[in-house]
C-alpha cells in the first residue's frame, strides 16, 4: 500500500502525540522533499522540526519528478508536491485537510483522507481514546466545524 502525506497531518498528529499511528495503520508514508522543508522550516512547531530532524524508518521522503498543472499550481508547495507524487507513485491513498487540495486531489481521482480519517480509523481498530485525541487536537490550531467533530465521535460512541 503506497499513502503519500502532506505537511498538515504529521504536523498535528505530532502535536498531539499520536505520530506512531500513521505506521500502525500504513506500515510506510512517502512524503515529498517540499513537505519534508516544511516540516523542518523555522516557522514549524519546535516538537515538529525535532520530529523530522530525525525521521522515522517508516518515514520515506522522495523527490517528485511528475510537472505541475494549472489546478495544482493554485495550492501551497507541500500540497502540490503530495498530490502530484501521489500520481506519481499511483498512491492507494493521500493525507491532506486543505480543502482546495483534498478537491484537486479528488479531480485527478486519488483517494483522500485527512486527520480526521485517520483518527476515525485509529478508533475503528481501538488504538486510542478518541474523546481525549478529539480534545488534544481542539486544543491545537487545527480547524474543522464541531459538527464535523461531533460526527466523527458519534460514530464511536
Amino acid at each position: 500500500m503506497i499513502i503519500v502525506s502532506n505537511t498538515s497531518p504529521i504536523n498535528y498528529l505530532i502535536l498531539i502525540g499520536q505520530i506512531d499511528l500513521l505506521p500502525k495503520l500504513f506500515r510506510q508514508i512517502v512524503i515529498p522533499q517540499a513537505v519534508y522543508s516544511e516540516l523542518s522550516d523555522p516557522e514549524a512547531p519546535s516538537l515538529v522540526r525535532t520530529w523530522i530532524a530525525t525521521p522515522p524508518d517508516w518515514l520515506k521522503i522522495q523527490s517528485v519528478s511528475q510537472d505541475s498543472d494549472t489546478i495544482v499550481d493554485l495550492l501551497d508547495p507541500g500540497e502540490r508536491a503530495a498530490i502530484l507524487l501521489a500520481q506519481e507513485l499511483n498512491a492507494d491513498l493521500v493525507l491532506l485537510d486543505d480543502m482546495k487540495a483534498r478537491r484537486a486531489a479528488k479531480d485527478k481521482g486519488l483517494s483522500i483522507t485527512g486527520i480526521l480519517g485517520i483518527l476515525d480509523r485509529a478508533a475503528t481498530q481501538k488504538l486510542i481514546d478518541l474523546p481525549a485525541i478529539v480534545q488534544s487536537l481542539q486544543n491545537t490550531s487545527f480547524w474543522a466545524s464541531d459538527s464535523l467533530f461531533q460526527r466523527l465521535l458519534d460514530r464511536h460512541s
